[in-house]
């Protein structure tokens, strides 16, 4: 349109421009978002297939080749991302390759056993090996344990108000000093049924894990409470051992004592030992710093006490209903069992392994 001023411009002409270019700046996204893709769709794709086998269980079908490429593979998907992101791509590219990467992620770091697999391969040599890092606290249970139940003996031995000390007023009932012999042998006898075994487990297992644990919880204090609490206890089984011994019981009493004994003590020994090794590692951190050292003994001694929690249920089954049911002699082949079973599986089980890993 002309005047006389001159020619004046459709208004409208602004207005459609920024249409032009915003829909020039769509397609133009579009495209570097398809030749983005389209250049690396192929390693998504092969990504994607090997995690999809892996996802189902199928791990064996994979070949060696994308087994070794899935890393690889992991570390390009999560670039793209990165680019992707940074360059504002499409959200469904985003969002793809968002999926992608946490899928592989969790293939290549993340935990990739069961519960059942992982405890397979606890009890399959994790546990003894833990046990066996420990092993210089264990000699330090091991000799207060022997300590203490000496101690317990000589002093009852001296003066049998000891044992009142020593001995809760629960554990006493009838044993107590100047019992007759029939007295304690009636508390060693063999039960004619297992009724009421099961709540009287539950019970011993309550008992003795809370002794247990305290042991191992006490350790942060560099491991004094742990010892100090093992001498009660051991003290305690010192002036048991010198009542029957008294009336010429104590092979009776051993074999009674020897069928959760022998599992039941060396679980409060390996408790007390992890308690122990946690204060050690506190007071005589090396060159790493306290809560470090703390951290890793702490990791150990927590696997020590999962191995714990086993032994106290197993050695509650034993206390009531092999100890109440079998006569002296079954229970003291049961003991030595017992005992030379633990003795192997911690010591000795999963040794070749490491020798192979070393």
């Amino acid at each position: 349109m002309s005047t006389a001023a001159g020619t004046i411009l459709p208004a409208t002409k602004g207005p459609i421009v920024n249409r032009v270019e915003a829909t020039s700046a769509i397609e133009t996204a579009a495209l570097r978002s398809d030749r983005f893709r389209l250049e690396r769709e192929g390693e998504w794709k092969r990504l994607e297939t090997i995690l999809g086998a892996m996802e189902k269980g199928r791990l064996r079908r994979l070949s060696d080749d994308d087994v070794l490429a899935l890393p690889a593979l992991y570390r390009m998907a999560a670039s793209s991302l990165a680019v992707a992101r940074e360059t504002s791509l499409d959200a469904s590219t985003l969002a793809y390759l968002e999926s992608l990467v946490q899928r592989a992620w969790f293939q290549v770091y993340g935990p990739r056993v069961g519960f059942y697999r992982w405890f397979g391969k606890f009890l399959g040599g994790k546990l003894s090996q833990s046990v066996r890092d420990i092993w210089l606290d264990i000699c330090i249970a091991f000799a207060v344990m022997i300590a203490g139940t000496i101690v317990g003996w000589l002093v009852v031995a001296r003066d049998q108000e000891w044992f009142y000390t020593l001995v809760p007023a629960e554990f006493a009932d009838s044993r107590q000093p100047g019992a007759s012999r029939e007295v304690l042998l009636e508390t060693l006898k063999v039960e004619e049924s297992a009724s009421g075994m099961s709540a009287f487990a539950a019970q011993l297992f309550t008992n003795n894990s809370s002794v247990c644990i305290l042991a191992f919880a006490l350790g942060f204090a560099f491991g004094i409470p742990s010892l100090l609490l093992l001498v009660q206890n051991m003290a305690l089984l010192g002036a048991f051992l010198w009542l029957y011994n008294s009336q010429g019981l104590l092979p009776e009493f051993s074999a009674w004592l020897a069928v959760h004994g022998t599992t039941e003590f060396f679980a409060i020994m390996l408790s007390s030992a992890a308690g122990i090794h946690i204060g050690r590692k506190m007071a005589f951190p090396g060159r790493r710093s306290i809560l470090s050292a703390a951290s890793e003994a702490g990791q150990r001694g927590a696997q020590v006490m999962v191995g714990v929690v086993l032994m106290l249920i197993f050695a509650a089954v034993l206390e009531a209903f092999p100890r109440q049911l079998a006569s002296t002699e079954t229970r003291g082949l049961i003991g030595g069992f017992m005992l030379i079973f633990w003795l192997t599986y911690f010591f000795a089980f999963g040794r070749n392994r490491e020798a192979e890993a070393a």
